[in-house]
């Protein structure tokens, strides 16, 4: 999943893990007059095909890498042991077979890796609602339909047209479902470079797209890996409101606003509670301020357009929902994960950044007594927030 800076596993809509579509049939390849399937089957063509396939069901670039991980291994590795993951204990609990596929789907020889772009047409200009401290930022990955779901049935209908040419052959499909090093693999099939932000570039697209992957045991050509091309540029180390990308290529998942908004499920420490602004799912400054974003392609998805105006919706009346509102609104959404509670909290944040007014102040006051001990904490920092702000703009509204 390309949208978290870091690379964290996603559920679909309903909170639930996301669970990967395997093959039904692993069998030999069928044989014809003696000589078996394989042989015959010109690989250099299908993987031709393939990608076509692939663009006809939506997605905007397809390559095809082998599964040597060697160096990203180490690399995650050493990200694991400072401790960068944070509360993602699912990121250590597979060793290190996230690093080889071949150990995580036994057989597998080639991953093809897919890309489908997000944005929808029609957004607001996202620095401008970052810049309203009356709205609430949404990360754009998350405005629509969440992505899972769709893009494991493209994948497997990719399979099956595959499986029409070659009959039964063993695959795997991925969407943020497994341990599975996605950036690294899109990284080797040419689908783009990881930036210094850890997100995957692409020089005719940007970075606003989705990654999925299809491991499978058929001996298909690779392509060439992409090349860098963020050169001396910092833009995306110099705009983190958190600073959580600590070196080049080397992101603290713990000061993510990404990963204190959606991963993480208890309080959200207190020094970064002011820099998260009013970002209440997700970030996108590092992906906002890349150079390259000025190539990023438009999404063809119905899907992926926003809903319930959550592209600049007013911060009170997302802190007004109740449960089942929450629950009714998010369902079949990415932002549903965070839960209400989760949900909450990040908008009380908001609030307490935004600039004083009675309405923002009402807003807190209707759930200082919130049932939710993780809401309350951050309501009463929020309002303690307030306070200072009215002193330091020095405003004539006086909270009681």
């Amino acid at each position: 999943m390309q949208p978290l800076a870091a690379e964290a596993r996603r559920n679909d809509g309903r909170g639930r893990a996301n669970r990967p579509i395997r093959s039904r049939a692993c069998h030999p390849l069928p044989t014809i007059d003696g000589m078996s399937l394989a042989s015959a089957i010109d690989y250099h063509h299908l993987a031709r095909r393939i990608k076509y396939w692939a663009g006809e069901l939506g997605f905007a670039d397809t390559g095809i890498a082998d599964v040597a991980l060697g160096d990203d291994e180490g690399h995650l590795q050493r990200w694991l042991d400072a401790g960068f993951h944070g509360e993602m204990d699912y990121m250590a609990r597979h060793g290190m077979k996230r690093a080889r596929p071949a150990e995580l789907e036994p057989g597998t020889r080639r991953v093809i890796s897919v890309r489908m772009d997000y944005i929808p047409p029609g957004l607001p200009h996202a620095w401008e609602v970052i810049a309203d401290p009356a709205a609430g930022y949404v990360a754009r990955y998350a405005l629509g339909r969440d992505y899972h779901k769709l893009m494991r049935n493209r994948l497997q209908k990719l399979a099956e047209r595959i499986r029409e040419v070659t009959g039964d052959f063993g695959y795997r499909a991925f969407v943020d479902s497994a341990p599975v090093l996605e950036k690294a693999l899109a990284r080797n099939a040419g689908l783009g470079w990881i930036g210094k932000h850890t997100v995957v570039i692409n020089r005719r697209a940007g970075s606003y797209f989705f990654l999925g992957e299809l491991y499978t045991d058929l001996p298909l050509p690779v392509d060439a890996p992409a090349s860098a091309h963020c050169g001396s540029c910092s833009r995306c180390i110099d705009i983190c409101p958190t600073r959580a990308i600590v070196a080049p290529y080397r992101l603290d998942a713990r000061r993510c606003i990404s990963y204190l908004t959606i991963e993480l499920q208890g309080s959200i420490p207190e020094p970064l509670r002011a820099p998260i602004g009013n970002r209440i799912f997700g970030c996108d400054d590092c992906q906002l301020v890349c150079p390259w974003n000025k190539f990023a392609q438009l999404s063809t998805e119905p899907d992926f357009a926003p809903r319930h105006q959550l592209d600049g919706p007013r911060l009170i009346d997302l802190f007004s929902w109740s449960e089942a509102t929450f629950l009714d609104r998010t369902q079949g959404m990415a932002i549903r994960r965070t839960g209400h509670a989760g949900w909450s909290r990040n908008i009380a944040v908001a609030l307490g950044n935004a600039t004083p007014t009675p309405a923002v102040w009402s807003a807190l006051m209707s759930r200082a007594l919130d049932p939710s001990d993780l809401v309350r904490e951050h309501v009463q920092w929020a309002l303690a927030r307030q306070r200072q702000l009215q002193q330091t703009l020095s405003l004539r509204f006086r909270p009681a």
